[in-house]
């Protein structure tokens, strides 16, 4: 009898010494959520090579880097994730930089940004555009005094606090009640229908991104808008771990990230030129006191 429980002592004495030393994976994976509007479940085929981004390739890869099984779900927003495929859980958040704030904030998890995907351009940034019917006569901000401005959610900043800025340096009087569209497309849409009937002056603010999609899905017609200003740019596509990461995880989730530049084919996989980059501390400090705002 002692003999046995000296050896169940020894065995555990023998794991607890290797702890320090071996990183085991958790049991449930790491569950990914990508909220990007520019992923292939998310958007739809209509510009040929973009907006088709393939993350169960970077999914593979990561498995292959980190060591341990993906789980990848993708949705809208973080609490229709949450609800279905992720069950609850989230561990790296992909997306709008500004969503994953407001619905991380909205949802009780604690979000750290550790990259940001560039784009086909090598950017990191996104602007909000200021759209009128292309038979309207402004054709700049400060001529829109007076108008009906349709702005995007609170969360999605380019169509929101960047636009409300952008309209208050153009002396443009901003209404006590906004009036919001969820999508790019409802509001680009209402501009062409309302212009056509000559019953209201009205413009919209549309993300830089989506204005490909809005032609080649056919929501408008090319030439059916003008662009009368533009928002200075905010952060884009951005990777985030949550609380539930520890810090030498969250560590490896950045390093393999920051790697996939080094990989063609994922970078065409994904729409990127140089795939996944730093944050600058000032950057990431700018951005946190603009979600804290909110």
């Amino acid at each position: 009898m002692k003999r046995i429980s000296l050896l169940v002592f020894c065995l555990m004495t023998a794991v607890l010494g290797l702890a320090d030393n071996v990183v085991l994976a958790s049991d449930d994976g790491l569950t990914v959520i990508v909220m990007d509007p520019l992923a292939k479940p998310l958007s739809c085929p209509c510009v040929e090579g973009y907006a088709q981004r393939d993350y169960n390739v970077l999914a593979k890869f990561l498995e292959k880097e980190l060591g341990e099984r993906v789980n990848l779900v993708f949705a809208d927003a973080l609490g229709t994730a949450l609800k279905g495929d992720a069950k609850g859980q989230a561990d790296v958040i992909i997306g709008k930089d500004s969503v994953i704030r407001f619905d991380a904030a909205e949802h009780k998890f604690t979000v750290s940004a550790v990259a940001r995907l560039t784009d086909k351009d090598g950017l990191t940034t996104q602007n909000g555009l200021v759209v009128v019917a292309s038979s309207d006569p402004a054709k700049k901000v400060a001529d829109l005094s007076g108008y009906r401005i349709l702005f995007g959610p609170k969360e999605c900043d380019e169509k929101h606090a960047a636009a409300m800025a952008l309209l208050k340096k153009a002396k443009v009087a901003i209404p006590a009640k906004l009036e919001i569209d969820q999508s790019c497309s409802d509001g680009a849409a209402k501009v062409v229908e309302l212009a056509a009937n000559k019953k209201t002056r009205i413009a919209a603010v549309i993300s830089s991104y989506a204005a490909p999609l809005l032609e080649g899905c056919g929501t408008i017609k090319k030439g059916d808008l003008q662009v009368v200003g533009k928002t200075k740019p905010v952060p884009f596509v951005t990777a985030f771990t949550t609380n539930t990461v520890d810090a030498p995880r969250r560590e490896r989730i950045q390093k393999a990230l920051l790697a996939v530049g080094d990989h063609r084919q994922i970078c065409e996989a994904i729409e990127t030129l140089i795939g996944f980059v730093p944050i600058e501390p000032a950057e990431e400090k700018t951005s946190t006191a603009s979600a804290k705002k909110k």
